[in-house]
């Protein structure tokens, strides 16, 4: 086999893992790559090959209907993958078109054998025949509404598309939707930490706009700095950086105060906590349902010299059994993963508009516990990876009903600015409240939102 198309197959059998088992693209991938022992130039390959095909699924399925004259649902799941892989070189790529068309089908073959070759044969052969915007042009005919345009355009579910759209009206700013579906389907770069009072920011690196332990390195191989850090500087985007300084910089920090992390996994949250709460001189706890995640946040807090509990309870019973005990919780909670579809674009292909309830409920459940276990005077930061208003604004709206007077609202993007060595630019939110919003197209972060509450 030559080496790319190992490349090929290691991110053939990566999507299909994704498709067939949930597997997620960015845990398997790494694994996938260095048990094919690629090179560094055949593992970028097989990485962009990966993500680029399940960033534009949605629209490569809409050209494969029109060159196979035939419903996706009609064509074999592990062919249509291989279609899928084809159709991404051939339109997004300078793969050369005999290499892309020949290897997928070889692909399709392994598949589903001769009868599977011919038909990858012919639909990629089809596709290869006009350019990528005579394809654009064409799917965007078969349109029956402006945002199905947009969804097949920009490769977004509808629904997806219609939350962004509220979610930047929020704010003014629904002439950037565009820009933002734009931002989603490119590949974003690697942003690294340096854990506050343990690391020190490369010298030659780049810093972040508005972390300041945030920076990109101008070249070299992350992996290598993080191994000799001992894990004290590792990647993290810039969001998740701020969402976990935000409460640490809510207000000043006592010594001896007691934190949580109420839905931890997989501990890079945890991490700065632990390394901001051993400056100050705090105690910080850990919890994380999920056993497997629970192991990582572990992993992720042991190059910081601080004793982390780490239990693995449902969040609202572990916060219900400790009533008004903690100064500052953060609950991280889970979400739809809407901000963070340029890490994990199968993300917007596994929720549906009827996941967003279910999710709300346990969101609210989760923050109201947290108020309840939170000191007189303590704060608890609210963050999801998702700017869909029924997640953020909403959840938040509810639980200050429940609470009234003895929850008070601090401004999240006033905090953020005292945090940043800059500028922040974070736009004030039309609803009247201090929440803080950052967009991939505006901030190069995850579409991370974070809410500050206080208890009075």
């Amino acid at each position: 086999m030559s080496r790319t198309a190992a490349s090929r197959t290691v991110a053939y059998e990566t999507i299909r893992a994704v498709h067939e088992s949930d597997a997620y693209a960015n845990l398997l991938l790494p694994t996938s790559i260095e048990r094919a022992g690629l090179a560094a130039p055949d593992a970028a390959l097989a990485t962009e090959l990966t993500y680029g095909t399940l960033r534009r699924q949605g629209t490569y399925d809409a050209v494969i209907a029109i060159a196979a004259d035939r419903g996706i649902s009609e064509i074999d799941p592990a062919v249509l993958d291989a279609l899928r892989l084809g159709v991404h070189q051939l339109l997004s790529t300078r793969v050369a078109s005999h290499a892309a068309v020949n290897e997928s089908v070889e692909l399709a073959r392994a598949a589903g054998g001769r009868g599977a070759a011919g038909f990858a044969n012919a639909v990629l052969r089809r596709v290869s025949r006009d350019t990528p915007g005579e394809w654009m042009t064409r799917i965007a005919q078969t349109a029956r509404s402006d945002d199905e345009q947009l969804g097949l355009l920009f490769s977004h579910p509808v629904w997806v598309v219609r939350a962004l759209r509220r979610a930047l009206a929020a704010e003014h700013r629904a002439d950037e939707l565009e820009a933002l579906l734009t931002a989603d389907n490119a590949a974003p770069r690697v942003t690294m930490i340096a854990l506050p009072g343990l690391a020190e920011v490369p010298a030659d690196a780049r810093r972040t706009p508005f972390s300041p332990y945030g920076f990109r390195l101008a070249g070299g191989d992350p992996e290598s700095i993080i191994r000799e850090s001992g894990g004290l500087i590792r990647v993290q985007d810039e969001g998740s950086q701020l969402a976990a300084l935000a409460l640490t910089h809510a207000l000043p920090v006592t010594a001896g105060e007691r934190w949580l992390d109420l839905c931890a996994g997989p501990g890079g949250k945890t991490a700065v906590l632990a390394a901001e709460a051993l400056a100050h001189g705090a105690r910080l706890e850990a919890n994380e349902i999920s056993p497997a995640r629970a192991g990582l946040v572990r992993r992720a807090i042991e190059g910081v010299p601080l004793e982390v509990p780490v239990s693995e309870q449902d969040g609202r019973v572990r916060a219900e059994e400790s009533p008004e005990t903690y100064d500052r919780i953060l609950v991280d909670a889970p979400c739809t993963g809407l901000g963070a579809l340029r890490r994990r674009p199968e993300a917007r292909w596994r929720k549906a508009p009827s996941d967003v309830p279910e999710l709300t409920q346990l969101q609210r459940e989760l923050l109201n516990a947290a108020v309840g276990a939170l000191k007189p005077g303590g704060v608890v930061a609210y963050v999801t990876c998702s700017p869909h208003l029924g997640e953020t604004a909403g959840v938040v709206a509810d639980v200050r009903r429940e609470w009234g007077a003895a929850l008070e609202e601090l401004s999240a993007r006033d905090v953020i600015a005292s945090v940043s060595e800059s500028d922040p630019a974070l736009p004030a939110q039309t609803d009247g409240t201090g929440r803080a919003q950052l967009w991939p197209h505006r901030h190069n972060t995850d579409a991370m939102s974070i809410t500050l509450l206080r208890r009075v």
